[in-house]
C-alpha cells in the first residue's frame, strides 16, 4: 500500500528495519533535548504528516529496547493516528524508570504500525449468548 507523508523533520522517513518488521521507528523532532524526570509525560514531535485511507489507522507503540532498559514508553499505548487526521504526529512519551532520561534530536522514541480496522454498527438486543467462560473476566481464566 501506500500512504502520502510530508516529512518537515531533517531526519529520513520511517522505514521497515527487516522485510518481516511490523513497525516502523519514528524519531524526535525537536530543536533541543528534552529531559524527562522519573514519572513525567511529554509529547514530542515527529515532523511526519500522513494522509491515511479510510478502514487503516497507524498505531503509535512503545520501543521495546527503551522500554525494557531505560523504563520509557509510550503513555497511550497504542496511540492511534486516525485516516482524517493531519496534523503533525505527537508520541506521548513516560519515563517510568527512576532516573532522569533525556531525548535528542533525532532520537528513535517509538513505532509505527499501519493496521486495518473494521468499522463496528451496534445491534441493541435483550441478551447475548451464552458462552463456557460466561461473565469471568480480570483472571477468571487462571494464571498458569
Amino acid at each position: 500500500m501506500t500512504i502520502n507523508i510530508i516529512n518537515k523533520s531533517a531526519h529520513q522517513l520511517p522505514h521497515y528495519e527487516t522485510i518481516a518488521s511490523a513497525g516502523m521507528d519514528l524519531r524526535a523532532n525537536i530543536d533541543e533535548p528534552v529531559t524527562l524526570q522519573p514519572l513525567e509525560r511529554t509529547i514530542i514531535k515527529t515532523g511526519l504528516f500522513i494522509a491515511l485511507p479510510v478502514g487503516y489507522e497507524a498505531q503509535v507503540r512503545p520501543r521495546s529496547g527503551l522500554a525494557a532498559k531505560k523504563g520509557i514508553t509510550v503513555l497511550n499505548a497504542p496511540g492511534t493516528v486516525d485516516a482524517d487526521y493531519r496534523g503533525e504526529i505527537g508520541v506521548i512519551l513516560v519515563n517510568l524508570s527512576n532516573e532522569a532520561f533525556t531525548i535528542e534530536n533525532g532520537e528513535r522514541v517509538a513505532q509505527l504500525v499501519i493496521a486495518k480496522h473494521e468499522r463496528a454498527e451496534w445491534v441493541a438486543v435483550d441478551e447475548l449468548s451464552e458462552t463456557s467462560r460466561g461473565e469471568g473476566g480480570f483472571g477468571s481464566t487462571g494464571v498458569k
